[in-house]
């Protein structure tokens, strides 16, 4: 899919060549022998379909009458038209040159900028669009993409001036030995790499598209890239794929398939144990009767943005998001709007793991000349801010696209498209490329993430369980991310930006409801978390502490922040109605035992005042305190008191 985008340039190129090709011998070429190998090249070409043959009598004719500027022309248009850009680019220069600037060659000056650009010869981009501009054209799309690259030019000098971080480098061998790979994408805990191959067409079928995996070794290497597996790939296209945080759900692109919707649809399969699931095509409500393609899922999943080239946009390939719902409907896609969107391409998305920074590539805004890369920050309205392109050397004149950090901040991962060289066969396709660097500050998401990772067990048998895993924000009551355990192996992973406050749930129906606190607020660690969870089956007896309800010391007032637990509590309650519990409140040895009896006693009956207050019938609640008299440790140390001060939720 990629490869068609980034070809499609030379097809705009081919068709502003191709009216220059074709002419009367212009008036200003007076020598009789000079209008004779003028005609016989255009009579190689037209008549008798010899491309080389003409190529060569314009050479000659070159040689002979170096002052003539139109026989450069015509050599140039034909080169193009060849595949030759490079040699193209230097006959275009040389003729043009030898010529008046006037509106007979408007055409030929945008020609000129854009194999220019191709190989960031930006001196010439700004001759050829300067000039095209004084020829005072009436095309406003021309004029104002004239205007465009010439601000390119400008940016282009000042970026390249002040580098943002180092020059990123081609990853090494076993990556990137197929003639395109692209769209890299890693899982939270960047161990698998997951990205697009496209092998040549003499071995395969012709343009056939695959997902690759490539695990991670301990000390960083890359594997030998494998096929993802044999349920996702076939002998149809499938590539531009994205993962969720945890490894377990994998949206790609499909074109051609039986029973799409459009020219190239997106499929969503989930992983069960080793093994992917068939694709399923997430249908109209995703999909268009046009191109969809190039995802990004959010880290846990539940959000998906994409490119599409759908009609009602701000421009040819507009972003979009869908979310999932409870029951695992995707949302109606819906256009992001500006200031994401512009009236160019807008391509590649990629939402950061820690969900607040959409990193994009479009040739709508000010950059370094073709498709650059820019990033946009959340804000606290759900709004997203202006766009800022990433700089030199992220962005070159060349087509950069399928940016991926990792969710650390620590590395970057990007596809690069080799440009143009003298020496290249005619008509060779470019090369596409996956590059790595580190990330400069000024690149970097607004958050850094971690991961929390481990497996859901039966607290009884040891078996492991298809859990829940919910993360809320304690700091505004909102859910940020929502995975599920495997249900062969119970492994999750999850992940938590650095800076919050988070409630950490896990729940499998039959269980109680296993509460857990992770406070990133002040903390200068930040490392990953290795965490199994133990469920309790929801049997008489069976209790489940609940760590984020808040008191202020000695009082027994619930704090805002509690609002989060306390909502998950009448959520489980809910649930199984035939469940009837006890609410026990537990102290520390501070203070008197009378005082801490009290105390605990009316902690618990104002988390059962909650619940019976949000409809959990007060037959099924009872509150009892239990003052200091149930410690789980020691009182011998501040950290074993925080333990011992305590709400549980006890089955009756």
């Amino acid at each position: 899919m990629l490869s068609k985008l980034l070809l499609s340039s030379g097809l705009l190129l081919w068709l502003a060549a191709a009216p220059t090709l074709a002419q009367q011998v212009p008036a200003s070429i007076t020598d009789s022998k000079a209008r004779s190998l003028y005609e016989k090249a255009q009579n190689l070409y037209f008549k008798d379909r010899q491309p080389q043959q003409a190529l060569l009598v314009w050479q000659q004719l070159i040689d002979k009458y170096p002052d003539y500027g139109d026989p450069y022309l015509r050599k140039a248009s034909l080169l193009v038209t060849l595949g030759d850009h490079p040699n193209a680019l230097q006959a275009y220069k040389l003729g043009l040159s030898k010529m008046p600037v006037e509106p007979a060659r408007a055409g030929d000056y945008l020609l000129l900028g854009k194999l220019a650009m191709e190989v960031g010869d930006y001196p010439a981009v700004r001759t050829a669009y300067t000039n095209y501009l004084a020829t005072n054209p009436t095309n406003k799309a021309q004029v104002a993409q004239a205007k465009l690259q010439l601000q390119n030019c400008d940016f282009a000098a000042e970026a390249m001036a002040h580098p943002t971080g180092p020059a990123p480098e081609l990853l090494p061998a076993p990556l990137n030995q197929f003639r395109d790979q692209y769209f890299p994408v890693l899982t939270a805990d960047s161990k698998s790499l997951i990205f697009t191959v496209q092998r040549s067409p003499e071995k395969h079928y012709q343009e056939n598209e695959d997902v690759f995996i490539s695990t991670v070794a301990a000390d960083g290497t890359f594997g030998v890239p494998q096929s993802i597996s044999p349920n996702i790939n076939s002998r149809e296209n499938e590539g531009t794929a994205t993962i969720s945080g945890d490894g377990n759900t994998l949206v790609f692109t499909g074109c051609g398939r039986a029973g799409g919707v459009g020219d190239c649809d997106l499929y969503i399969s989930h992983r069960r144990g080793s093994q992917w699931t068939a694709p399923r095509n997430l249908g109209l409500l995703v999909n268009s009767k046009a191109w969809d393609s190039q995802p990004s899922l959010s880290a846990d999943g539940r959000t998906l943005y994409f490119s599409s080239q759908r009609g009602g946009g701000l421009g040819g390939y507009d972003i979009y998001v869908s979310t999932v719902g409870p029951d695992g409907t995707w949302t109606q896609a819906r256009n992001v709007g500006a200031p994401i969107n512009t009236p160019g391409d807008d391509l590649a998305p990629f939402i950061h793991a820690s969900g607040t920074t959409l990193y994009y590539a479009t040739n709508g805004l000010v950059g370094l000349g073709s498709s650059d890369i820019f990033r946009s920050e959340l804000d606290a309205k759900g709004q997203w801010g202006t766009p800022r392109n990433l700089g030199y050397p992220f962005n070159t004149f060349a087509n950069e696209a399928s940016l991926f950090i990792s969710s650390d901040n620590k590395r970057a991962y990007y596809t690069r498209t080799d440009p143009p060289k003298p020496g290249d066969p005619p008509g060779m396709l470019p090369g596409i490329r996956i590059y790595g660097t580190e990330v400069p500050a000024s690149v970097r998401a607004r958050e850094t993430s971690t991961y929390t990772q481990g497996r859901v067990f039966d607290a009884v048998t040891k078996k492991p369980l298809n859990a829940m895993v919910q993360l809320f924000d304690l700091n505004t009551n909102t859910l940020t991310q929502q995975v599920y355990s495997d249900a062969e192996n119970g492994e999750y992973t999850a992940v938590l930006n650095e800076g919050r406050a988070y409630a950490m749930y896990a729940s499998a129906p039959g269980y109680l409801l296993k509460s857990l606190n992770f406070d990133y607020s002040n903390r200068q660690k930040f490392d990953p978390l290795t965490l199994d969870i133990y469920l309790d089956p929801a049997k008489s007896g069976r209790s489940a502490v609940l760590n984020n309800l808040f008191f202020d010391s000695n009082q027994a007032t619930l704090k805002p922040r509690s609002r989060t637990e306390l909502d998950r509590l009448v959520e489980f309650l809910r649930q199984d109605p035939s469940l009837r519990v006890e609410v026990a409140g537990h102290t520390d040895n501070v203070g008197t035992p009378a005082a801490n009896l009290s105390l605990s006693q009316r902690r618990a009956q104002a988390v059962l005042s909650y619940l019976s207050a949000h409809s959990v019938p007060a037959s099924r609640l009872r509150a009892h305190g239990y003052g200091e008299t149930k410690p789980v440790v020691a009182n011998d140390s501040e950290a074993h008191r925080a333990q011992n001060r305590r709400i549980e939720l006890r089955v009756l």
